[in-house]
C-alpha cells in the first residue's frame, strides 16, 4: 500500500514538473537544477538571466530540472498596514545612518535593504561610498534604494557638522577606547525622545570611521567579538547596531 502511494505521489510530481517545464522561466519563479555529469552533480537554484542558462555553472555540463518554485515577491506595505505597524511597534528614535567611505557596492546595496527592513529613514553616502546609480548597489538592494531616502556628501566630517547643527545626534560604531558595549544602547536609546534624530555612523571596511568624524560623535559603541577576527563585515555590523538602536 505504501508503495502504491509512493508511486502515485511520484507520478503527480512528474506531471507537475512537466507542466512547470512548459512555463517560461519568469522572475517570479526559480528552478532547482541538478548537473547530470556524474563527476560533478552540482545542485543549484536557477533564476532568469543566469549567464550559463541551463548549463552547469561549474562544469558547463547538461542539467536536469529537479523542482520549480515561486519566488516570494516583494511588495510595498499598504498605507493602512504601515499605520497599524507604527502604532503597535513604534520606533525608539528617528534613525538615520552615515556611511563613511564604504568601498564595496555590494555592502552598500545590502545596507539599503537592511535600512528598509529596520526602519532607517535615510542614508548619507559619503566620500567613495557608491551610490544607487551603481549597478552592484541596485543588485543587492533589490529595490530598497527606491524606498530609503539617501543623500551624497563628499566630506563626511562637514556633513556631520551640519547634521549636529540641525539637532541630529551622532552615534558611532567603532572599536575605540571611548566605546561602550552595544548592549548599553538599550538604556541610552530609551532615554531619547521618539522625535530625536540619531545618525548611526559606520566606516570603511579596512580603516574604520574617520577619526575626526568619530570625535564628533556623542556616543560610540562596539560589538564584542568572541572569535579570532577583530570585527564583523561592515554590513553585518550595521544591521546588528541598527536593530539594537531601533528594535
Amino acid at each position: 500500500m505504501g508503495s502504491l502511494k509512493s508511486d502515485s505521489a511520484r507520478r503527480r510530481t512528474q506531471r507537475h514538473m512537466t507542466e512547470c517545464q512548459k512555463l517560461p522561466l519568469l522572475e517570479t519563479f526559480y528552478e532547482i537544477r541538478v548537473c547530470e555529469n556524474p563527476t560533478c552533480g552540482l545542485r543549484y537554484p536557477l533564476v532568469e538571466g543566469h549567464p550559463f542558462g541551463t548549463r552547469c555553472p561549474v562544469c558547463l555540463g547538461g542539467t536536469r530540472l529537479a523542482a520549480m518554485k515561486a519566488l516570494p515577491a516583494e511588495r510595498m506595505t499598504h498605507v493602512k498596514e504601515l499605520a497599524v505597524f507604527s502604532e503597535n511597534a513604534p520606533a525608539r528614535i528617528r534613525l538615520h545612518a552615515v556611511l563613511d567611505n564604504i568601498r564595496s557596492a555590494w555592502n552598500v546595496g545590502a545596507m539599503f535593504r537592511t535600512a528598509d527592513g529596520l526602519g532607517v529613514e535615510k542614508l548619507y553616502l559619503c566620500g567613495i561610498t557608491p551610490t544607487p546609480e551603481n549597478a552592484a548597489v541596485q543588485k543587492t538592494a533589490l529595490g530598497a534604494e527606491q524606498t530609503v531616502a539617501w543623500e551624497y556628501a563628499r566630506d563626511a566630517v562637514k556633513l556631520a557638522e551640519r547634521l549636529k547643527a540641525e539637532g541630529c545626534a551622532l552615534w558611532g560604531l567603532e572599536q575605540d577606547a571611548r566605546a561602550l558595549r552595544l548592549e548599553k544602547t538599550n538604556r541610552i536609546a530609551e532615554k531619547q525622545s521618539r522625535e530625536q534624530q540619531v545618525a548611526l555612523v559606520v566606516g570603511n571596511e579596512v580603516t574604520g570611521v574617520d577619526p575626526a568624524l568619530l570625535d564628533l560623535c556623542e556616543q560610540i559603541f562596539y560589538i564584542p567579538m568572541r572569535g579570532q577576527k577583530r570585527s564583523l563585515n561592515v554590513e553585518v555590523a550595521f544591521a546588528i547596531a541598527a536593530w539594537a538602536l531601533n528594535g
